[in-house]
């Protein structure tokens, strides 16, 4: 089962296309969309987007608990993707729908309600779509390729989400009603991807060890790994880092450059660099490895915001274009080290404890990563708000802001970014599993395999 053909690595690939449509839509949009057309204040959207991650966050381990246990003749993860796929097509329209009402205490409510309810339907999707990896393949390179066939789709889904969110609203007439149209066929688009890989992908679950683990003392255990850790708290800064930057740039092309249509040539500048990367990062990867590749991405990433502040407001929109493409040569890793990360240390948990639980890991690796981006978004919409940003009135968006409003985008482009990123690379150094390692891994599990009776979890 190591080697896998081109159709699976597509069909199992393109679930990250929806994946990746709904994390850009939130990420570069939401705040947005808060701020600018419902007219919520700043520090209010932010926080609603917060205890929306937060809720995500405490999702995400139960619901990689139940798959790990789950057993019908769909297999474990894909009934849970079904399920979730359904409820984000119409989750995506409420979202943004008018919510006809001024106050702001009303306005946090709704949007806070609305924003835990799509994110449950990504939970029901992504959690057990992340978990089918290790179940596909136990090769350490092939992993690799995998989840670079998964990823290049991830960076076409945000591809997908930069260039189409604000033409669809204008194809609907640019009102706030034009934002619910794009919600739903933004929200078909992830559907269609996750059932895709739901009626063309199937999984072939490894052996199971029975377990009495309840689920906190299964989320304990691994929390107490440091093998784990080292992986796992790299990850949450680099997604609290890429948030800041997500949630700011439009901001930024629109106060500061005044040309919010240089927003749609920039992002695709920068994912199309990260989707040439990739597999040029697959073949480092194989020569240095997973950890030193990651850390070099994601330094080059943190160089490229850095110069973006210190000479983007001065320079103009057309070098923005080049540092844009620098910055995407390194955000690249981003896309493919950590997915290809989590299931060495699947291997090695299993090594050691002889139990499988590939949806406790990703349960809690995509709740580190929620609770990074709550981070990450919430830190956005305080610091527009102490920094003075003015909201929409009446659905009439700001024609300008005050100097001390553009220092506070500018820092949430460029330093603030950075020192997320550069703390995740100091952490990740002490990851310790090293392809020789992981090969030492496999014999274990080899052996522990052929002795073991093999035993399944209790439904």
């Amino acid at each position: 089962m190591n080697q896998l053909s081109t159709r699976k690595k597509i069909g199992y690939g393109i679930g990250d296309l929806g994946g990746n449509l709904f994390f850009t839509i939130m990420g570069f949009y939401l705040l947005f969309y808060f701020t600018d057309v419902a007219g919520i204040a700043a520090g209010l959207a932010g926080t609603a987007i917060m205890i929306g991650k937060i809720w995500d966050a405490v999702t995400d381990p139960t619901v990689g608990y139940l798959s790990d246990r789950s057993k019908s003749r769909w297999g474990r993860r894909r009934p849970f993707m079904f399920a979730g796929a359904i409820i984000l097509f119409f989750g995506m329209g409420i979202l943004f729908i008018p919510y006809g009402v001024t106050s702001q205490i009303a306005l946090f409510v709704l949007a806070t309600l609305t924003y835990c309810l799509v994110n449950t339907a990504y939970t029901l999707v992504n959690i057990p779509y992340g978990a089918l990896t290790p179940e596909l393949t136990d090769d350490y390179y092939e992993r690799t390729v995998l989840n670079g066939f998964r990823m290049s789709f991830a960076v076409v889904g945000t591809f997908v989400g930069v260039s189409i969110v604000l033409p669809l609203v204008d194809l609907f007439g640019g009102t706030r009603l034009a934002w619910t149209g794009m919600g739903l066929v933004t929200g078909g688009i992830m559907a269609a991807a996750t059932l895709t890989v739901v009626f063309s992908v199937r999984e072939n679950p490894k052996p199971r060890i029975h377990s009495q683990e309840n689920i906190f003392k299964s989320y304990f255990q691994v929390l107490s790994m440091k093998t784990f850790l080292t992986a796992l708290i790299p990850w949450a800064l680099h997604m609290a880092g890429v948030n800041v930057l997500q949630t700011s740039l439009l901001y930024y092309f629109r106060y500061i450059y005044q040309n919010e249509a240089a927003f749609q040539i920039a992002l695709p500048i920068l994912l199309g660099a990260a989707v040439l990367a990739i597999p040029v990062w697959v073949r480092i990867s194989k020569q240095i490895g997973k950890k030193l590749s990651y850390n070099i991405g994601m330094l080059i990433f943190a160089a490229g915001v850095i110069l973006f502040f210190f000479i983007g407001h001065r320079t103009g929109v057309q070098v923005s274009y080049v540092i844009m493409f620098f910055a995407g040569l390194g955000f690249a890793t981003h896309y493919v080290m950590p997915w290809a990360i989590v299931p060495d240390v699947v291997e090695y948990d299993y090594a050691e404890r002889g139990v499988r639980r590939e949806g406790v890991f990703y349960g809690m690796w995509t709740f580190s990563s929620k609770i990074g981006q709550a981070v990450g978004i919430g830190l956005s919409g305080w610091m527009l708000s102490i920094f003075g940003y003015q909201e929409s009135v009446a659905g009439v968006q700001a024609a300008t802001q005050s100097e001390t409003a553009m220092l506070g985008i500018r820092l949430l482009t460029g330093p603030i970014p950075a020192a997320f990123f550069i703390a995740g690379v100091i952490v990740l150094s002490f990851f310790p599993i090293t392809n020789k390692k992981y090969q030492e891994i496999m014999k274990r599990v080899e052996q522990m395999e052929k002795k073991a009776e093999i035993r399944e979890y209790p439904d």
